[in-house]
């Protein structure tokens, strides 16, 4: 169990720092993922900047991913082309949840970054954090799409997973850190004792507080 975010974190900070990464810049997913990155973004002396990921939700069934959208200066989608096809989806709704969150993401990174520039992870070895993977879907967009800014290597970090979106990560990143993935995994949620729900407000906070001081003086 975490205590929160902050604490799971430093912890995941403590694993990070044996692996003696180069030259690594932090991506958290917000929001849950900002106070994590900013923990470890902190132990490790590394700058931290933001990934943006939104799940494209099932008609009825928004916690059920379909599909995903990652921000960039050419957008990612990722569609799962299997659930898609059993539930039998059309391309119309699939378009439409796409522009509703390329419209979040661009809100998102408006309010969060401002005017500051986005980190290259070019030549970089970008950790991409969150607070939890349950099913990976969010993650495994953001990993395709930091592939096309050419890392040296990237590193999932996360706290807790189920065994399933772990043993994913494992195939699709260059190396994985998570601290646990109980068996029977609930939620992720489950594994903290303070999980409240985040605000805007705190990502910002989080971006602001100096955590992410080299963030601006980053070239594009």
């Amino acid at each position: 169990m975490f205590k929160d975010r902050a604490d799971a974190g430093a912890r995941l900070a403590e694993a990070l720092e044996k692996l003696n990464l180069k030259n690594p810049v932090v991506y958290a997913l917000p929001r849950g993922g900002v106070p994590v990155g900013a923990a470890a973004a902190s132990r490790l002396h590394a700058p931290l900047d933001l990934i943006l990921v939104r799940k494209l939700g099932a008609p009825g069934h928004p916690e059920m991913a379909i599909g995903a959208v990652v921000d960039g200066p050419s957008p990612t989608v990722i569609r799962h082309a299997e659930t898609l096809e059993q539930l039998d989806i059309s391309d119309s709704y699939v378009a439409e949840q796409t522009a509703a969150a390329l419209n979040e993401i661009d809100r998102r990174r408006a309010l969060y970054l401002k005017d500051r520039k986005p980190i290259s992870p070019r030549s970089r070895t970008a950790v991409i954090v969150d607070d939890g993977l349950a099913t990976g879907a969010t993650m495994e967009a953001a990993i395709k799409a930091l592939r096309f800014a050419k890392p040296l290597n990237i590193v999932v970090a996360v706290p807790t997973a189920s065994g399933e979106a772990a043993g994913r990560m494992l195939k699709i990143a260059d190396h994985t850190v998570c601290l646990e993935a109980p068996t029977p995994f609930w939620s992720v949620g489950a594994r903290y004792d303070d999980f409240h729900q985040l605000t805007d407000e705190d990502v910002i906070r989080h971006l602001d507080d100096g955590l992410a001081s080299g963030l601006a003086k980053q070239p594009a």
